[in-house]
């Protein structure tokens, strides 16, 4: 076990030190114990190394708001013990540091099991609410309804101490860093990179996961060259807690067989397996998956080739988009952009490119104080209608409940006190709507 500092993570390594290193990583809101009844079989072939997310279990709460970042501090970790390749099993977020792993550090894994996981995580909008609710309610909401989302009805019933195991770990997390995590879920989209994606995987899935069940499953695999799939019967999203033997089962047989060699960085070359045929769903209640063929070194990789950069000022439309969505939620953006014609396309293009791309990108005031200033100009313009979604907007750039309620009795001060009472009155509404918790 460690104490880190802010650009690791805590881990911590069971099984042979001689022996080649297995990576687990976590989901949102659990710990390295969620891997706990696979590690004595694993640990008879392999080193294995287990790493809390930041702030959960035990671990610094040092947010990172980036599936980049936190792949970032893993092979820190790593590379603090020399670790240089390693196989990677990954539950849901943990999932997507191995996604990232295998497309930005394709050299450092040799074998990839992608556990729950997903190219896209549901929306952007659906994990910023998490975090509005959080932010507001703290984690109470969420951890009172993690085992319906992990574990199947019978699993929980019958397992009541596992269901407040569940319940107890999520209550226990840094809500900073849960929310940081959300962001990163929110932020993460490589459905358009899965090609890319030259390790041999397994993607593992409960039957009954209503999380990133077997749909989400079927579009890693169709995405991801050289992939299997295996459906778990009878699990939901937390599968290795629920089903641990066939968990198990399916990594061993997985790491065993589907290991890729070693990039020679003296020759330039690395041994790259043949595209296979297009694996089938197996079929309940087998929970076998097909074995991926042996290794063929039959190309070898090309030098990067630099790519000439175009002259003169980006056009910041597309970062203008991107902080639109971040602030105003996808949902609101797709509707204003689907409502637009040839008489109002030409204004949604503008406010895209130079209220958000130019204004808002700026990093000279982060989102909060923004958000801030917005509130305080619509108010004194007595823009109700705009008012509302800057409030959801503000919810999510971190504002609180509170600090919003600051910002219109200031308004009020300056702006009015007719104008005010609107404002709050509008503010009251959206804030009750965001931040109630679903039952």
């Amino acid at each position: 076990m460690s104490e880190t500092p802010t650009n690791t993570l805590q881990y911590r390594f069971d099984g042979p030190e001689d022996a080649p290193v297995l990576i687990l990583g976590p989901s949102l809101g659990t710990t390295w114990h969620m891997w706990d009844r696979q590690v004595p079989e694993l640990t008879q072939q392999w080193r294995v190394f287990r790493y809390d997310l930041p702030g959960h279990g035990g671990s610094p709460a040092h947010p990172a708001g980036s599936v980049t970042e936190l792949t970032a501090r893993l092979l820190a970790t790593l590379d603090s013990f020399g670790v240089q390749r390693f196989g990677y099993a990954g539950c849901a977020l943990g999932g997507a540091v191995g996604i990232e792993l295998a497309l930005r550090h394709p050299e450092r894994i040799a074998s990839l099991a992608l556990v729950a996981a997903s190219p896209r995580f549901g929306t952007a909008d659906e994990f910023r609410q998490r975090g509005v609710i959080v932010r507001t309610n703290g984690l109470d909401p969420i951890a009172r309804t993690s085992p319906e989302r992990w574990f199947t009805s019978g699993f929980a019933a019958a397992q009541p101490a596992i269901t407040e195991w569940a319940v107890q770990m999520v209550r226990t997390t840094d809500p900073g860093c849960y929310i940081a995590s959300c962001e990163a879920l929110a932020g993460f989209d490589v459905r358009h990179e899965l090609a890319r994606i030259g390790v041999p995987t397994l993607v593992l899935v409960g039957s009954d996961d209503q999380v990133t069940g077997p749909a989400e499953a079927r579009t890693l695999v169709a995405g991801i060259p050289d992939a299997r799939l295996a459906v778990v019967p009878g699990a939901s999203h937390l599968v290795p807690v629920e089903q641990p033997a066939a968990v198990t089962d399916l990594l061993v047989r997985h790491f065993s067989t589907a290991w890729q060699p070693a990039y020679d960085s003296t020759t330039g070359q690395m041994a790259i397996p043949a595209a296979p045929l297009k694996p089938v769903l197996l079929a309940a209640p087998q929970v076998v998956p097909q074995v991926a063929p042996q290794v063929t070194p039959i190309a070898e990789i090309a030098p990067a080739v630099a790519v000439p950069q175009p002259l003169g000022r980006p056009d910041p439309y597309d970062a203008g988009l991107k902080v639109r969505r971040e602030v105003l939620g996808d949902a609101h953006v797709d509707r204003a952009l689907a409502q637009a014609d040839d008489f109002s396309g030409d204004f949604q293009e503008f406010i895209t490119r130079y209220a958000w791309g130019e204004i808002w990108d700026r990093p000279g005031l982060d989102r909060r104080s923004r958000s801030c200033v917005t509130l305080t100009a619509l108010v004194a313009g007595g823009h109700l209608e705009e008012l509302g979604f800057h409030v959801r907007a503000a919810l999510r750039n971190g504002l609180t409940p509170d600090e919003i309620k600051e910002v219109l009795l200031q308004a009020a001060v300056y702006c009015g006190v007719p104008a005010a009472n609107s404002a709050f009155r509008v503010a009251q509404q959206i804030i009750r709507e965001e931040t109630t918790p679903e039952d």
